[in-house]
């Protein structure tokens, strides 16, 4: 299977067709269609429902689709280390993270580093722990930014000395909205929406989970999310009450949403990861030791 005849097969799926597939390519149509037929041949499936003037993706050209894609961005990143690594400090650097304010720091790291190196350049990948390690493992990421709690035992990492205040987020006219701020037993018999990530793990050592003890099991939890960003559009629409994080749901005085914190306080420790005995570009060298030099 070949990088390009993947190159090839992607245009395809963006484009709907084989002509403007070829003609984006600069190959003639017939080649196109030939290295696809030999692609389909080597997998043994079919990849493409053919029709007069379309080209339409089969269950299994979808799987094909996210994995070449997959291929396609570390084949560029490792291009992109490759070619930058020369006396100038240059090249991009590859961050995902979780909804926090934790990224405002490290985006104070990241603009100091530009100052001194104009050629650096940032990609960020927003998503719940799960994704960013997943794709961290895959080589995808350089870093990742977590809220806890999460699974860091296998990753190098810095604590980021912030953190992050637990609440709940509601239209402005619920009747909870009067309250300074939420206790356990106000949860317990009203609709909630509650991040996937804090339900995954083991209720032991889960401060979140161990904050409701006994009382986690009568919550009664109609949606289930990994980015706040749809968890408030479902508060909006009356769906329920969304226990979060603070700062990362529009609550300004246009909003329909405001913000109550819980009580007792309940807070989440904020970690900077990578994978232990990476091999970084010389940016991601450099901004890994401008972290080290803000956070230790």
């Amino acid at each position: 299977m070949e990088i390009r005849v993947l190159r090839y097969f992607l245009a395809i799926a963006r484009e709907g067709s084989i002509t403007n597939a070829a003609n984006l390519l600069h190959v003639t149509q017939p080649t196109l269609s030939r290295q696809i037929h030999d692609l389909e041949d080597e997998l043994g499936q079919k990849l493409f429902v053919r029709k007069s003037h379309s080209m339409i993706l089969t269950d299994e050209g979808m799987i094909l689709k996210k994995r070449a894609q997959e291929i396609i961005s570390l084949v560029d990143k490792t291009e992109a280390e490759f070619f930058t690594m020369e006396n100038i400090v240059s090249g991009d650097i590859y961050i995902g993270s979780g909804e926090t304010e934790a990224i405002k720091p490290v985006a104070g790291i990241a603009r100091e580093l530009r100052k001194k190196y104009p050629r650096i350049r940032y990609h960020l990948y927003s998503g719940n722990s799960e994704d960013v390690t997943e794709r961290l493992d895959r080589g995808l990421l350089d870093f990742g930014i977590l809220i806890q709690p999460a699974d860091i035992s296998k990753y190098d990492y810095i604590n980021i000395p912030l953190k992050d205040t637990w609440g709940v987020l509601m239209r402005k006219d619920s009747p909870m909205a009067e309250k300074e701020s939420i206790r356990k037993e106000d949860l317990i018999g009203v609709p909630l929406i509650l991040s996937r990530q804090v339900l995954s793990g083991e209720r032991q050592g889960n401060k979140f989970l161990e904050w409701f003890g006994d009382d986690f099991d009568k919550l009664d939890i109609v949606t289930t999310f990994n980015l706040v960003y749809n968890a408030a559009i479902m508060v909006e629409a009356g769906m329920g009450y969304a226990v979060t994080i603070d700062k990362i749901a529009n609550t300004s005085e246009e909003s329909s949403l405001c913000f109550r914190p819980l009580t007792p306080e309940l807070s989440s420790g904020l970690n900077i990861i990578w994978r232990k005995n990476p091999v970084f570009s010389s940016a991601a060298e450099m901004f890994l030791k401008m972290l080290r030099e803000a956070f230790l």
